[in-house]
């Protein structure tokens, strides 16, 4: 199903009008305030441009789009130690608009002291000033989906990469997708070391093992749910700009789902971890299959190829049609797109999908975030965006 503005036209725009960073990476302070539209963020290499888009990201639940650690994020300065952080606490603010509601979103770094006086940090989000339950509630708001230079290698390689793009794309439909996820692999975690510690406990590990079956299918059923969702809108736009892209899952526990009923597929999945559990206790390379080793598969389907065999500028472009069918299917089936922060994406592209990647941006009624080192590279969106310029950490509106 091709994007265009009649399929649209009732898709409220969200996008951060107001964002401000405090002692964010290279920020000790910065202030952007959009018209709504697409955001074009130009200036050379190492200027900054990245770090305000990873801070958009943390508008979202999660680790951030670098995964990076909490203190790994705050501003670091010169002094006469060496580099030291400024300052332990940052945090990024934004005032929301979601049709004709606005939002005040903030997250940032907190600071716990233990009864012996040693501190802790925390990651904290508040909505219109009240402090959330948890992360989560982030995702009711808006939804952020990204593209960096990293994943031009994401069809190579191992599959953990792939798994967790999927993953992402799935938390827009299912926000306690995350959850689940996590719960997995933390018993599959302490199962595994409970193992290999010779434990005997047959009772904590068959809690573990009930955990991780009912998780395990919940989340390899969302998982296959999203991937039929998104099939639907892989379709080429009408100019065949960007390739057909065909994905499926390739896991154990997915082909039992499209064999066997789910609570069968559970019980299976439970006795699978009960019986490898002596080849684990003895074989510290040993794992055993599951949800963690799922795999998603990408091809041409005009060439009848792998992803991972096609040109670069091919594997971008397969990419940014998955990108753009997700976008696609929560503006339809949730009433709004997603942000979509797009790193350096114009790299590898020729001009033709530069500027059809553009159209379809606005088509979406998407608030996108691109950076670019060459703002020429963004003419087709003249009078369609708004304009900065980014350099040592600093920026100017372009008029």
């Amino acid at each position: 199903m091709v994007a265009n503005k009649s399929i649209l036209k009732d898709v409220d725009r969200v996008g951060v009008e107001k964002l401000t960073l405090t002692n964010f990476r290279c920020y000790e302070t910065a202030k952007i305030e959009t018209s709504l539209r697409p955001v074009v963020l130009c200036g050379p290499n190492g200027a900054g441009k990245t770090n305000i888009l990873e801070a958009l990201s943390y508008l979202m639940p999660g680790k951030g789009m670098r995964s990076a650690k909490l203190s790994d994020v705050t501003l670091l300065k010169k002094s006469d130690s060496g580099i030291v952080p400024a300052s332990r606490l940052w945090s990024v603010f934004a005032k929301v608009n979601r049709g004709d509601e606005e939002l005040n979103v903030g997250t940032g770094v907190e600071r716990i002291s233990n009864i012996e006086g040693h501190y802790s940090e925390r990651r904290i989000v508040k909505i219109n000033g009240e402090q959330a339950k948890s992360q989560g509630e982030l995702g009711n708001i808006l939804t952020t989906v990204w593209l960096t230079p990293a994943m031009d290698r994401l069809f190579k390689g191992g599959s953990a990469p792939r798994r967790s793009f999927l993953d992402r794309l799935v938390y827009a439909f299912d926000s306690e997708h995350a959850k689940r996820t996590a719960s997995y692999e933390h018993s599959l975690k302490e199962w595994t070391k409970l193992l290999k510690e010779g434990s005997k406990d047959g009772r904590w590990l068959g809690a573990l093992e009930q955990n991780m079956g009912e998780q395990g299918i919940a989340v390899a059923a969302a998982r296959r749910e999203h991937v039929a969702r998104l099939d639907k809108f892989l379709n080429p736009d009408e100019k065949n700009v960007f390739p057909r892209a065909k994905i499926k899952l390739d896991g154990l526990v997915e082909t039992w789902l499209d064999n066997m009923p789910a609570l069968e597929a559970e019980e299976k999945l439970k006795q699978q971890f009960f019986n490898a559990r002596r080849l684990v206790a003895m074989n510290n390379n040993v794992s055993p299959d599951g949800v963690h080793k799922s795999d998603l598969q990408v091809f041409h389907q005009e060439k009848g190829l792998p992803a991972e065999t096609c040109s670069t500028g091919e594997q971008k472009a397969l990419l940014i049609a998955i990108v753009l069918a997700q976008a696609t299917s929560q503006a339809l089936n949730k009433g709004f797109a997603p942000i979509l922060l797009l790193d350096e994406v114009a790299a590898h592209l020729d001009e033709k999908r530069r500027d059809a990647l553009f159209d379809r941006v606005c088509n979406l009624n998407a608030q996108a975030w691109i950076t670019g080192t060459d703002v020429d590279m963004f003419k087709k969106l003249q009078e369609r965006a708004d304009f900065f310029h980014v350099e040592d950490a600093k920026l100017k509106r372009i008029v």
